[in-house]
């Protein structure tokens, strides 16, 4: 199979597992937007070769193999954005797509040298952690912007929405990562927040926006 598609699906199958906890066939048939049919039998292809656990009206599983696979391809990719931005001056908002691309370049040399260079980032620029050379990754478990009350200060951690639309509208309201965030009130009716921080003050949120934040609470180690 093409080594692109093969790692754009484990990809794809790591990240829906992580996020929802099973694997199923319409998941990730809609994240790459391919039939049923299609992924069914890309299924029984990495299957066959090793990556994927497949039983048929069952959820799919990475095997051990898969899981590493998976976590260096986003290893490679965040490694990619993080140096477009600190070394490239690219915002933000513009790296994802890059790094779709450079993922795929088979040199672990180059994305080790990049790693280096960088001095061996924990995280990409948009909070996501950094899976080491293993394969493995430190999964913080922070709460929402949401899930926090009034009079909360908070720190800004991580995005769970890091398309280029959202990072744009981050950029509008002037709100990095870092930033400390103070919640003003919070409407009873639909969850949106008014929130200060730096030189912002009195911001509306929406609920969709806090819940896309992930935060720690500012006296929080």
């Amino acid at each position: 199979m093409p080594l692109k598609t093969k790692e754009n699906y484990l990809k794809n199958m790591y990240m829906i597992d992580e996020e929802k906890g099973v694997i199923s066939l319409s998941a990730l048939g809609k994240r790459l937007r391919v039939s049923i049919p299609t992924v069914n039998s890309m299924a029984k292809r990495l299957h066959n070769n090793g990556f994927v656990t497949y039983e048929k009206y069952k959820p799919l599983k990475l095997t051990k193999k898969g899981k590493k696979e998976a976590a260096l391809i986003i290893r490679r990719h965040r490694i990619a954005e993080m140096f477009l931005v600190k070394k490239m001056n690219f915002g933000w908002e513009e790296v994802h797509d890059i790094a779709e691309e450079m993922e795929h370049v088979e040199s672990e040399i180059l994305f080790e040298r990049m790693n280096e260079i960088l001095g061996s980032p924990a995280f990409d620029p948009h909070g996501s952690p950094i899976p080491d050379r293993n394969g493995n990754i430190v999964l913080d478990n922070y709460p929402r912007l949401s899930e926090m009350q009034e009079g909360d200060m908070v720190k800004l951690m991580a995005l769970y929405d890091d398309n280029s639309e959202f990072l744009k509208f981050l950029n509008g309201k002037k709100l990095k990562l870092g930033a400390q965030i103070s919640i003003n009130k919070i409407e009873s009716f639909d969850g949106s927040m008014t929130v200060s921080y730096k030189n912002e003050s009195e911001v509306t949120l929406s609920r969709e926006v806090c819940e896309s934040l992930f935060v720690k609470l500012a006296n929080e180690k």
